[in-house]
Protein backbone atom coordinates (compact mmCIF):
# COMPACT_ATOMS: atom_id res chain seq x y z
CA UNK A 1 0.00 0.00 0.00
CA UNK A 2 1.37 3.41 -1.00
CA UNK A 3 2.15 5.58 2.07
CA UNK A 4 0.11 8.75 2.46
CA UNK A 5 2.17 11.88 1.77
CA UNK A 6 1.42 14.19 4.69
CA UNK A 7 3.77 17.07 3.86
CA UNK A 8 2.20 19.72 1.63
CA UNK A 9 4.35 22.62 0.41
CA UNK A 10 2.39 25.01 -1.79
CA UNK A 11 1.55 28.67 -2.33
CA UNK A 12 -0.74 28.32 0.71
CA UNK A 13 2.25 27.61 2.97
CA UNK A 14 3.60 24.41 4.45
CA UNK A 15 1.49 21.90 6.36
CA UNK A 16 1.90 18.39 7.63
CA UNK A 17 1.35 15.94 10.45
CA UNK A 18 3.38 16.92 13.50
CA UNK A 19 5.91 14.26 14.46
CA UNK A 20 5.71 12.73 10.99
CA UNK A 21 6.39 15.12 8.12
CA UNK A 22 6.22 18.42 10.01
CA UNK A 23 9.45 18.25 12.00
CA UNK A 24 11.21 20.89 14.14
CA UNK A 25 14.08 20.97 11.65
CA UNK A 26 11.77 21.68 8.72
CA UNK A 27 9.93 24.37 10.70
CA UNK A 28 13.17 26.14 11.64
CA UNK A 29 14.35 26.10 8.02
CA UNK A 30 11.07 27.51 6.70
CA UNK A 31 11.19 30.25 9.35
CA UNK A 32 14.80 31.00 8.33
CA UNK A 33 13.63 31.15 4.71
CA UNK A 34 10.93 33.67 5.61
CA UNK A 35 13.40 35.67 7.70
CA UNK A 36 15.80 35.71 4.74
CA UNK A 37 12.96 36.76 2.43
CA UNK A 38 11.82 39.57 4.77
CA UNK A 39 15.21 40.81 5.92
CA UNK A 40 16.03 42.12 9.43
CA UNK A 41 12.63 43.70 10.04
CA UNK A 42 9.59 43.12 12.26
CA UNK A 43 7.63 39.89 11.84
CA UNK A 44 4.40 39.13 13.73
CA UNK A 45 3.56 35.55 14.72
CA UNK A 46 0.45 33.99 16.25
CA UNK A 47 -0.91 30.47 16.63
CA UNK A 48 -4.13 28.56 17.04
CA UNK A 49 -4.79 26.29 20.03
CA UNK A 50 -3.41 22.98 18.73
CA UNK A 51 -1.39 21.11 21.34
CA UNK A 52 1.59 21.14 18.96
CA UNK A 53 1.41 24.92 18.67
CA UNK A 54 3.92 25.72 21.40
CA UNK A 55 6.58 23.48 19.83
CA UNK A 56 5.92 24.90 16.37
CA UNK A 57 6.04 28.47 17.70
CA UNK A 58 9.43 27.96 19.35
CA UNK A 59 10.87 26.42 16.18
CA UNK A 60 9.59 29.42 14.21
CA UNK A 61 10.99 31.84 16.79
CA UNK A 62 14.41 30.21 16.50
CA UNK A 63 14.44 30.46 12.71
CA UNK A 64 13.27 34.08 12.61
CA UNK A 65 15.53 35.36 15.39
CA UNK A 66 18.59 33.62 13.93
CA UNK A 67 17.99 35.47 10.66
CA UNK A 68 17.84 38.86 12.39
CA UNK A 69 14.09 39.43 12.54
CA UNK A 70 12.45 41.40 15.35
CA UNK A 71 9.56 39.16 16.39
CA UNK A 72 6.25 40.23 17.93
CA UNK A 73 4.61 37.18 19.53
CA UNK A 74 0.81 37.32 19.83
CA UNK A 75 0.60 33.71 21.11
CA UNK A 76 -2.94 32.25 20.75
CA UNK A 77 -5.00 34.51 18.48
CA UNK A 78 -7.25 34.08 15.43
CA UNK A 79 -5.51 34.19 12.05
CA UNK A 80 -7.40 37.37 11.07
CA UNK A 81 -5.94 38.97 14.21
CA UNK A 82 -2.42 38.13 13.01
CA UNK A 83 -3.23 39.70 9.63
CA UNK A 84 -4.73 42.76 11.32
CA UNK A 85 -1.71 43.22 13.59
CA UNK A 86 0.77 43.00 10.71
CA UNK A 87 -0.87 46.13 9.30
CA UNK A 88 -1.46 47.73 12.69
CA UNK A 89 2.22 47.43 13.66
CA UNK A 90 3.44 48.21 10.12
CA UNK A 91 5.43 44.99 10.23
CA UNK A 92 7.24 43.49 7.24
CA UNK A 93 5.10 40.38 7.46
CA UNK A 94 3.81 37.61 9.66
CA UNK A 95 3.50 33.88 10.17
CA UNK A 96 0.21 32.31 11.24
CA UNK A 97 0.73 28.91 12.88
CA UNK A 98 -2.43 26.96 12.10
CA UNK A 99 -3.69 24.04 10.08
CA UNK A 100 -7.10 25.71 9.86
CA UNK A 101 -9.85 23.11 9.37
CA UNK A 102 -7.45 20.13 9.17
CA UNK A 103 -7.55 17.50 11.97
CA UNK A 104 -5.78 18.17 15.27
CA UNK A 105 -2.63 16.17 14.44
CA UNK A 106 -1.84 18.57 11.59
CA UNK A 107 -0.20 21.97 11.87
CA UNK A 108 1.03 24.50 9.34
CA UNK A 109 2.73 27.79 8.62
CA UNK A 110 0.93 30.45 6.58
CA UNK A 111 3.02 33.38 5.41
CA UNK A 112 1.70 36.94 5.47
CA UNK A 113 3.13 40.00 3.72
CA UNK A 114 3.17 43.60 4.94
CA UNK A 115 -0.32 44.55 3.74
CA UNK A 116 -1.88 41.75 5.81
CA UNK A 117 -2.53 39.47 2.82
CA UNK A 118 -1.04 36.04 2.32
CA UNK A 119 1.80 35.68 -0.18
CA UNK A 120 0.71 35.45 -3.80
CA UNK A 121 1.88 32.76 -6.21
CA UNK A 122 5.07 34.55 -7.24
CA UNK A 123 6.05 35.55 -3.71
CA UNK A 124 5.42 32.03 -2.42
CA UNK A 125 7.61 30.61 -5.19
CA UNK A 126 10.44 32.95 -4.15
CA UNK A 127 10.10 31.78 -0.54
CA UNK A 128 10.05 28.10 -1.51
CA UNK A 129 13.12 28.64 -3.72
CA UNK A 130 15.00 30.11 -0.74
CA UNK A 131 13.99 27.08 1.32
CA UNK A 132 15.24 24.60 -1.30
CA UNK A 133 18.50 26.50 -1.88
CA UNK A 134 19.21 26.36 1.86
CA UNK A 135 21.20 29.62 1.93
CA UNK A 136 19.69 31.53 4.83
CA UNK A 137 20.53 34.92 6.26
CA UNK A 138 22.20 34.63 9.69
CA UNK A 139 23.29 37.25 12.20
CA UNK A 140 25.73 37.08 15.12
CA UNK A 141 24.30 36.62 18.60
CA UNK A 142 24.71 40.26 19.57
CA UNK A 143 22.28 41.24 16.79
CA UNK A 144 19.58 38.78 17.85
CA UNK A 145 16.53 40.29 19.56
CA UNK A 146 14.29 38.77 22.23
CA UNK A 147 10.72 38.26 20.97
CA UNK A 148 8.30 40.91 22.19
CA UNK A 149 4.91 39.78 23.53
CA UNK A 150 1.80 41.72 22.61
CA UNK A 151 -1.22 40.86 24.75
CA UNK A 152 -3.52 43.55 23.28
CA UNK A 153 -3.91 42.15 19.78
CA UNK A 154 -7.39 40.66 20.26
CA UNK A 155 -8.68 43.87 21.89
CA UNK A 156 -7.24 46.04 19.12
CA UNK A 157 -8.76 43.80 16.44
CA UNK A 158 -12.18 43.79 18.14
CA UNK A 159 -12.13 47.57 18.63
CA UNK A 160 -11.26 48.12 14.96
CA UNK A 161 -14.27 46.06 13.83
CA UNK A 162 -16.65 47.93 16.13
CA UNK A 163 -15.17 51.28 15.09
CA UNK A 164 -15.68 50.54 11.37
CA UNK A 165 -19.07 48.78 11.54
CA UNK A 166 -20.55 50.21 14.74
CA UNK A 167 -22.21 48.79 17.82
CA UNK A 168 -25.65 47.21 17.49
CA UNK A 169 -28.53 49.65 18.03
CA UNK A 170 -29.49 49.77 21.72
CA UNK A 171 -33.24 49.55 21.22
CA UNK A 172 -35.44 46.67 22.36
CA UNK A 173 -34.03 43.42 23.68
CA UNK A 174 -30.50 42.39 22.86
CA UNK A 175 -29.91 39.83 20.12
CA UNK A 176 -28.86 36.46 21.54
CA UNK A 177 -26.00 34.70 19.74
CA UNK A 178 -24.56 31.25 20.41
CA UNK A 179 -20.94 30.77 19.30
CA UNK A 180 -19.12 27.47 18.74
CA UNK A 181 -15.39 28.16 18.48
CA UNK A 182 -14.43 24.44 18.37
CA UNK A 183 -11.99 25.12 21.26
CA UNK A 184 -9.88 26.93 18.69
CA UNK A 185 -8.34 30.38 18.43
CA UNK A 186 -11.73 32.06 18.20
CA UNK A 187 -12.32 31.08 21.84
CA UNK A 188 -10.08 33.91 23.08
CA UNK A 189 -12.09 36.61 21.28
CA UNK A 190 -15.67 35.54 20.53
CA UNK A 191 -17.47 36.27 23.81
CA UNK A 192 -15.86 39.62 24.72
CA UNK A 193 -16.13 40.83 21.13
CA UNK A 194 -19.84 40.03 20.78
CA UNK A 195 -20.62 41.47 24.21
CA UNK A 196 -18.84 44.70 23.24
CA UNK A 197 -20.81 44.74 20.00
CA UNK A 198 -24.05 44.67 22.01
CA UNK A 199 -25.10 41.02 22.05
CA UNK A 200 -26.09 38.58 24.73
CA UNK A 201 -23.66 35.70 24.19
CA UNK A 202 -23.77 31.97 24.87
CA UNK A 203 -20.57 30.03 24.14
CA UNK A 204 -20.00 26.34 23.53
CA UNK A 205 -16.71 24.58 22.78
CA UNK A 206 -14.89 27.68 24.00
CA UNK A 207 -11.88 26.30 25.88
CA UNK A 208 -8.69 27.28 24.01
CA UNK A 209 -7.09 23.89 24.69
CA UNK A 210 -6.82 22.53 21.15
CA UNK A 211 -8.99 19.48 21.89
CA UNK A 212 -11.51 19.72 19.07
CA UNK A 213 -14.93 18.33 20.13
CA UNK A 214 -16.09 18.17 16.51
CA UNK A 215 -14.32 18.19 13.14
CA UNK A 216 -12.89 21.73 12.84
CA UNK A 217 -14.45 22.50 9.45
CA UNK A 218 -17.79 24.28 10.10
CA UNK A 219 -19.84 22.17 7.70
CA UNK A 220 -23.57 21.57 8.41
CA UNK A 221 -23.00 17.96 9.49
CA UNK A 222 -20.52 19.14 12.15
CA UNK A 223 -22.84 21.66 13.81
CA UNK A 224 -25.21 19.39 15.76
CA UNK A 225 -24.22 20.79 19.17
CA UNK A 226 -24.60 24.37 17.96
CA UNK A 227 -28.05 23.66 16.50
CA UNK A 228 -29.21 22.15 19.81
CA UNK A 229 -27.76 25.10 21.76
CA UNK A 230 -29.54 27.68 19.58
CA UNK A 231 -32.88 25.98 20.19
CA UNK A 232 -32.20 25.40 23.91
CA UNK A 233 -31.33 29.06 24.55
CA UNK A 234 -34.02 30.44 22.23
CA UNK A 235 -31.23 32.34 20.47
CA UNK A 236 -31.56 34.60 17.44
CA UNK A 237 -28.55 33.12 15.65
CA UNK A 238 -25.71 30.63 15.95
CA UNK A 239 -22.16 31.11 14.71
CA UNK A 240 -19.58 28.37 14.09
CA UNK A 241 -15.89 28.97 13.47
CA UNK A 242 -13.05 26.76 12.32
CA UNK A 243 -9.88 26.31 14.40
CA UNK A 244 -8.22 29.55 13.24
CA UNK A 245 -11.45 31.59 13.09
CA UNK A 246 -11.23 32.84 9.52
CA UNK A 247 -14.32 30.95 8.30
CA UNK A 248 -17.85 31.38 9.59
CA UNK A 249 -21.00 29.25 9.37
CA UNK A 250 -24.45 30.39 10.47
CA UNK A 251 -27.32 28.55 12.17
CA UNK A 252 -30.80 30.12 12.05
CA UNK A 253 -33.04 30.82 15.03
CA UNK A 254 -34.76 27.51 14.22
CA UNK A 255 -31.53 25.65 14.94
CA UNK A 256 -30.85 24.80 11.29
CA UNK A 257 -27.63 25.48 9.32
CA UNK A 258 -28.35 27.93 6.51
CA UNK A 259 -25.44 26.71 4.33
CA UNK A 260 -21.98 28.24 4.10
CA UNK A 261 -22.73 30.16 0.88
CA UNK A 262 -25.27 32.26 2.77
CA UNK A 263 -22.68 33.52 5.26
CA UNK A 264 -21.15 35.68 2.55
CA UNK A 265 -24.56 36.42 1.02
CA UNK A 266 -25.87 37.95 4.26
CA UNK A 267 -22.72 40.02 4.77
CA UNK A 268 -22.75 41.29 1.17
CA UNK A 269 -26.43 42.20 1.38
CA UNK A 270 -25.85 44.32 4.49
CA UNK A 271 -22.76 46.12 3.19
CA UNK A 272 -24.44 46.99 -0.13
CA UNK A 273 -27.47 48.31 1.76
CA UNK A 274 -25.14 50.91 3.32
CA UNK A 275 -22.74 51.67 0.47
CA UNK A 276 -22.67 50.95 -3.25
CA UNK A 277 -19.51 49.53 -4.74
CA UNK A 278 -17.70 46.60 -6.30
CA UNK A 279 -17.93 43.07 -4.89
CA UNK A 280 -15.29 40.39 -5.58
CA UNK A 281 -15.76 36.63 -5.15
CA UNK A 282 -14.07 33.61 -6.66
CA UNK A 283 -15.35 31.60 -9.61
CA UNK A 284 -16.72 28.81 -7.40
CA UNK A 285 -18.94 31.08 -5.31
CA UNK A 286 -22.70 30.54 -5.48
CA UNK A 287 -24.84 32.47 -7.96
CA UNK A 288 -26.81 33.87 -5.02
CA UNK A 289 -24.12 36.57 -4.78
CA UNK A 290 -24.75 37.49 -8.45
CA UNK A 291 -28.44 37.91 -7.63
CA UNK A 292 -27.83 40.09 -4.56
CA UNK A 293 -25.32 42.33 -6.34
CA UNK A 294 -27.64 42.72 -9.34
CA UNK A 295 -30.58 43.60 -7.06
CA UNK A 296 -28.44 46.21 -5.32
CA UNK A 297 -27.36 47.60 -8.73
CA UNK A 298 -23.66 47.10 -8.02
CA UNK A 299 -20.75 45.50 -9.86
CA UNK A 300 -19.53 41.91 -9.32
CA UNK A 301 -16.09 40.62 -10.35
CA UNK A 302 -14.84 37.04 -10.10
CA UNK A 303 -11.27 35.94 -9.41
CA UNK A 304 -9.35 32.71 -9.52
CA UNK A 305 -9.83 30.31 -6.59
CA UNK A 306 -7.73 31.14 -3.52
CA UNK A 307 -8.02 33.87 -0.91
CA UNK A 308 -5.04 35.85 -2.19
CA UNK A 309 -6.57 36.02 -5.68
CA UNK A 310 -9.75 37.48 -4.21
CA UNK A 311 -7.92 40.01 -2.03
CA UNK A 312 -5.57 41.22 -4.77
CA UNK A 313 -8.48 41.82 -7.14
CA UNK A 314 -10.36 43.57 -4.33
CA UNK A 315 -7.43 45.92 -3.75
CA UNK A 316 -7.02 46.59 -7.47
CA UNK A 317 -10.72 47.39 -7.89
CA UNK A 318 -11.21 49.11 -4.51
CA UNK A 319 -14.00 46.67 -3.65
CA UNK A 320 -16.25 47.34 -0.65
CA UNK A 321 -16.58 43.64 0.26
CA UNK A 322 -15.61 40.24 -1.08
CA UNK A 323 -14.98 36.69 -0.06
CA UNK A 324 -15.39 33.02 -0.76
CA UNK A 325 -18.45 30.81 -0.60
CA UNK A 326 -16.96 28.58 2.09
CA UNK A 327 -17.88 31.07 4.81
CA UNK A 328 -15.05 33.49 4.11
CA UNK A 329 -16.03 37.16 4.51
CA UNK A 330 -13.44 39.79 3.52
CA UNK A 331 -14.28 43.35 4.57
CA UNK A 332 -11.31 45.55 3.61
CA UNK A 333 -12.28 48.41 5.92
CA UNK A 334 -11.03 46.12 8.72
CA UNK A 335 -8.93 43.33 7.24
CA UNK A 336 -7.61 42.15 3.88
CA UNK A 337 -8.40 38.52 4.62
CA UNK A 338 -11.22 36.22 5.68
CA UNK A 339 -12.41 37.29 9.13
CA UNK A 340 -15.20 35.46 10.98
CA UNK A 341 -15.58 38.28 13.52
CA UNK A 342 -16.17 40.89 10.85
CA UNK A 343 -18.66 38.46 9.31
CA UNK A 344 -20.50 38.15 12.64
CA UNK A 345 -20.73 41.92 13.04
CA UNK A 346 -22.08 42.50 9.53
CA UNK A 347 -24.68 39.72 9.83
CA UNK A 348 -25.85 40.85 13.28
CA UNK A 349 -26.28 44.39 11.93
CA UNK A 350 -28.36 42.97 9.07
CA UNK A 351 -30.57 41.19 11.64
CA UNK A 352 -30.98 44.37 13.67
CA UNK A 353 -31.69 46.45 10.55
CA UNK A 354 -34.25 44.10 9.03
CA UNK A 355 -36.04 43.15 12.28
CA UNK A 356 -36.66 39.74 10.72
CA UNK A 357 -35.24 36.39 11.82
CA UNK A 358 -32.38 34.75 9.91
CA UNK A 359 -34.63 32.07 8.43
CA UNK A 360 -36.93 34.67 6.85
CA UNK A 361 -34.05 36.74 5.46
CA UNK A 362 -32.52 33.64 3.85
CA UNK A 363 -35.92 32.44 2.57
CA UNK A 364 -36.21 35.64 0.50
CA UNK A 365 -32.90 34.95 -1.22
CA UNK A 366 -32.64 32.71 -4.31
CA UNK A 367 -31.52 29.20 -3.41
CA UNK A 368 -29.17 27.04 -5.45
CA UNK A 369 -27.67 23.60 -4.96
CA UNK A 370 -24.01 22.72 -5.42
CA UNK A 371 -22.51 19.32 -6.21
CA UNK A 372 -18.77 18.63 -5.90
CA UNK A 373 -16.67 15.72 -7.12
CA UNK A 374 -13.08 14.83 -7.98
CA UNK A 375 -11.71 12.96 -10.99
CA UNK A 376 -8.23 11.35 -10.80
CA UNK A 377 -6.03 12.85 -13.53
CA UNK A 378 -2.24 12.56 -13.95
CA UNK A 379 -0.62 15.99 -13.73
CA UNK A 380 0.94 15.69 -17.19
CA UNK A 381 -2.49 15.24 -18.81
CA UNK A 382 -4.28 18.17 -17.16
CA UNK A 383 -3.54 20.83 -19.80
CA UNK A 384 -4.39 18.53 -22.73
CA UNK A 385 -7.65 17.36 -21.15
CA UNK A 386 -8.77 20.91 -20.34
CA UNK A 387 -7.87 22.17 -23.83
CA UNK A 388 -9.78 19.34 -25.52
CA UNK A 389 -12.78 19.90 -23.29
CA UNK A 390 -12.72 23.63 -24.07
CA UNK A 391 -12.77 22.82 -27.79
CA UNK A 392 -15.70 20.44 -27.32
CA UNK A 393 -17.81 23.07 -25.59
CA UNK A 394 -16.73 26.01 -27.78
CA UNK A 395 -19.62 28.28 -28.61
CA UNK A 396 -21.00 27.98 -25.11
CA UNK A 397 -20.39 30.58 -22.38
CA UNK A 398 -16.88 29.53 -21.31
CA UNK A 399 -14.57 31.25 -18.81
CA UNK A 400 -10.92 30.11 -18.62
CA UNK A 401 -9.83 32.44 -15.82
CA UNK A 402 -9.12 29.44 -13.59
CA UNK A 403 -9.55 26.03 -15.15
CA UNK A 404 -12.73 25.89 -17.17
CA UNK A 405 -16.10 27.33 -16.14
CA UNK A 406 -19.10 26.73 -18.37
CA UNK A 407 -22.49 28.42 -18.08
CA UNK A 408 -25.40 26.21 -19.10
CA UNK A 409 -29.16 26.87 -19.22
CA UNK A 410 -29.53 25.00 -15.92
CA UNK A 411 -26.54 26.45 -14.05
CA UNK A 412 -22.75 26.36 -14.23
CA UNK A 413 -19.92 23.86 -13.95
CA UNK A 414 -16.30 24.52 -12.99
CA UNK A 415 -13.37 22.17 -13.58
CA UNK A 416 -9.89 22.93 -12.32
CA UNK A 417 -6.75 21.07 -11.32
CA UNK A 418 -5.93 20.66 -7.64
CA UNK A 419 -2.75 22.40 -6.47
CA UNK A 420 -1.81 19.52 -4.17
CA UNK A 421 -3.26 16.30 -5.63
CA UNK A 422 -3.37 14.62 -9.08
CA UNK A 423 -7.10 15.27 -9.51
CA UNK A 424 -9.48 17.54 -11.37
CA UNK A 425 -12.09 19.12 -9.11
CA UNK A 426 -15.56 19.33 -10.63
CA UNK A 427 -18.12 21.70 -9.11
CA UNK A 428 -21.63 22.20 -10.47
CA UNK A 429 -24.42 24.52 -9.35
CA UNK A 430 -28.05 24.47 -10.40
CA UNK A 431 -31.49 25.31 -9.06
CA UNK A 432 -31.97 22.04 -7.18
CA UNK A 433 -29.80 19.14 -5.90
CA UNK A 434 -30.89 16.70 -8.61
CA UNK A 435 -30.05 19.09 -11.45
CA UNK A 436 -26.68 19.94 -9.89
CA UNK A 437 -25.81 16.25 -9.49
CA UNK A 438 -26.88 15.47 -13.07
CA UNK A 439 -24.89 18.41 -14.46
CA UNK A 440 -21.82 17.29 -12.53
CA UNK A 441 -22.18 13.66 -13.60
CA UNK A 442 -22.57 14.55 -17.28
CA UNK A 443 -19.41 16.66 -17.44
CA UNK A 444 -17.53 14.22 -15.21
CA UNK A 445 -18.18 11.42 -17.70
CA UNK A 446 -16.89 13.64 -20.49
CA UNK A 447 -13.72 14.42 -18.53
CA UNK A 448 -13.10 10.76 -17.65
CA UNK A 449 -13.45 9.82 -21.32
CA UNK A 450 -10.94 12.50 -22.36
CA UNK A 451 -8.47 11.33 -19.69
CA UNK A 452 -8.70 7.72 -20.93
CA UNK A 453 -8.22 8.87 -24.51
CA UNK A 454 -5.20 11.04 -23.64
CA UNK A 455 -3.60 8.30 -21.53
CA UNK A 456 -3.96 5.73 -24.32
CA UNK A 457 -1.90 7.76 -26.81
Amino acid sequence: MKPVQTLKISISGVRGVVGDSLTPDLLVRFAQSFGTYMGPRTVVIGRDTRTSGEMVKHAVLGGLISSGCKVVDLDIVPVPTVQFMVRNLRAAGGIAITASHNPAQWNALKFIRGDGCFLNHYQARELIDIYHQGEYRTVPGRQMCEPRRNARAVTLHANAIIEKIGKLPARGKKLVAVVDSVNGAGSVMAAPFLESLGCKVVTINSKPDGIFPRPPEPLPQNLTDLCHAVRRHNADIGFAQDADADRLAVVSEKGLPIGEDFTLALAVDFVLSREKGTVVVNLATSHVIDDIVKRRKCRLLKSKIGEINVTELMMHENAVIGGEGNGGVIYPAVNMGRDSFTGMALILHLLAQSARPVSQIVARMPRYAMHKAAVPCPQELVVEVMDRLAREVSGKNVDRTDGLKIQTPKGWILMRASNTEPILRVVAEAGDPESAAALNAGFREKVESLIRSAAAR
